[in-house]
């Protein structure tokens, strides 16, 4: 074996391979959050601290931890997780199921902030009028028709979302509808989007990768 390729097998030996790392929070007070790495036994850890896979915990209260994913903000409640961006670009996030066995994550929709659902049941990524307002979507500029709700039928608006983000995953141009009324309280991740993606759950845990 000729010197050079001796020092590319060096190098690769020596370098370890990167990884991502499943975090789920599973307790929250203030400076500090309680974590599970990749299903493992749970350990608590401070802000400013580093974890494998790219992420450091930026801030926790009683509410949320703010983790940084390679550059990217994650912004979790109790119960919450997400796999960390360091895949070699695949686009894959892991959800964690509540306990009621509903998968609620933090992601964007034009890139504001807002608190989501797994859906399967919902044609389209759909939220209230008044989140659809806090986003900053013109959603009368949409298409109106009605939908029913547990309150009967209402108004709502079929709108294209121009990017919907959650995890390592960015989806572009995504059917939207915006619902008046009374009734959705928390963003529905509907077919719209989960259509593109590959869905594998195992136990409490739900993978979404990336197809197209």
């Amino acid at each position: 074996m000729r010197i050079g390729q001796l020092l590319v097998l060096s190098t690769l030996l020596l370098s370890p391979l990167a990884q991502a790392t499943s975090i789920r929070v599973a307790g929250l007070m203030n400076g500090k959050a309680i974590v599970s790495l990749n299903g493992g036994p749970v350990r608590m850890v401070a802000v400013g601290q580093s974890l494998p896979g790219g992420v450091k915990l930026l801030q926790a209260d009683n509410l949320n931890a703010v983790f940084d994913d390679n550059g990217s903000k994650r912004i979790l409640s109790m119960g919450q997780g997400f796999s960390s961006s360091d895949d070699g670009g695949q686009g894959k996030t892991v959800l964690t199921a509540n306990g009621q066995g509903h998968f609620f994550t933090t992601g964007q929709i034009n890139g504001g902030w807002t608190q989501m659902v797994v859906d399967t049941g919902a044609t389209m990524v759909s939220m209230s009028a008044g989140e659809a307002q806090r986003l900053g979507i013109d959603y009368r500029k949409g298409r109106l028709g009605m939908s029913n709700t547990a309150n009967g039928s209402v108004p709502a608006y079929k709108v294209t979302l121009d990017t919907v983000t959650v995890g390592d995953i960015t989806l572009h141009q995504v059917d939207g509808l915006v619902v008046e009324g009374q009734g959705l309280g928390v963003t529905l991740l509907g077919m719209s989007f989960l259509r593109r993606l590959r869905m594998e759950r195992e136990g409490n845990t739900l993978t979404l990768t990336k197809q197209y």
